[in-house]
């Protein structure tokens, strides 16, 4: 059954990709079975609709897929995901609310006080040196 999901994921993302690079007009780089496939899904959708077409191209993938994996007899039937439809991925801006004005507490304060006090404390060493060192 592993053999059979990944021939399905295979098949669905190979004839995802060559079907956006065909609309694209890049088919003629494609590989010769690529581009039989795509010729088979053509014709088929002359008869059906493009979600039948597609499905029917996507199975005939997965089987060569599935026999190419090694997968021996006929390829069971996988079923696909049904994917949840997407309404809307995109977030709106907001902008956050402003963080409340704390007071400054104690150690915070202290911690200030001592930087401040270590530079006037190094200025005044400076100075000391140059006026006073010959």
């Amino acid at each position: 059954m592993m053999i059979a999901r990944r021939a399905d994921t295979r098949a669905r993302a190979d004839f995802a990709t060559w079907k956006m690079i065909a609309k694209l007009n890049g088919a003629s780089g494609l590989p010769p079975a690529a581009q039989e496939f795509l010729a088979s899904y053509k014709t088929r959708l002359a008869d059906m609709t493009e979600h039948e077409a597609t499905e029917a191209t996507i199975r005939e993938m997965y089987k060569a897929y599935y026999a190419e994996m090694g997968g021996g007899g006929a390829p069971p039937e996988v079923k696909p995901v049904k994917a949840e439809p997407v309404t809307d991925n995109v977030t709106a801006f907001r902008k956050l609310p402003p963080k409340p004005k704390t007071t400054q507490t104690a150690p915070a304060l202290q911690r200030k006080l001592s930087a401040a006090l270590i530079f006037v404390g190094l200025c005044a060493i400076y100075v000391a040196i140059r006026l006073y060192w010959p």
